[in-house]
């Protein structure tokens, strides 16, 4: 699969046209549940990007990442977590992406679905993730690929 440049301004119009199709999509049903894992963790934002043509709305990988920011409040992380979802949903495979924190800790984490695994372990060097590396405490700062298979029904 060949992947897109990760030059911004690329990526903005690719975003761009992603809003413009109306592919993109803000749900609040999930917003405000408690996800357990080492702890427990709220959901506060989740992006959703149609798929096109033929590609599928069922996930092949799950990446998340956990970390903790080296400054500003858990209100100014969440609001400045804004700032990089054009770069996100530009990217190739991307299918989904939830915000968690911490409730005892205040750590964050992103869950994202996307189209392969390949697609997910691209993402790591990704210009979003690099962005994000940039503001995360290193040792806090960890990250996990699940490959999802189904099972076909005869």
């Amino acid at each position: 699969m060949k992947k897109y440049s990760q030059f911004p301004p690329l990526l903005i119009a690719r975003a761009t046209k992603h809003l413009i199709t109306r592919r993109i999509h803000f749900p609040k049903d999930q917003i405000g549940t408690i996800i357990n894992e080492f702890e427990d963790f709220i959901v506060f934002r989740k992006v959703v990007l149609d798929p096109q043509g033929s590609q599928s709305i069922k996930p092949r990988a799950i990446f998340k990442v956990y970390f903790h920011f080296t400054r500003f409040s858990l209100d100014v992380n969440k609001k400045l977590s804004l700032i990089p979802i054009p770069f996100i949903i530009a990217q190739p495979g991307f299918i989904s992406k939830t915000w968690l924190f911490g409730k005892e800790t205040g750590m964050f984490q992103g869950k994202y679905e996307w189209a392969s695994i390949e697609d997910a372990e691209y993402y790591w060097n990704s210009f979003p993730l690099k962005l994000m590396k940039g503001r995360a405490i290193p040792d806090t700062l960890k990250h996990e690929i699940i490959e999802i298979n189904y099972k076909e029904s005869h």
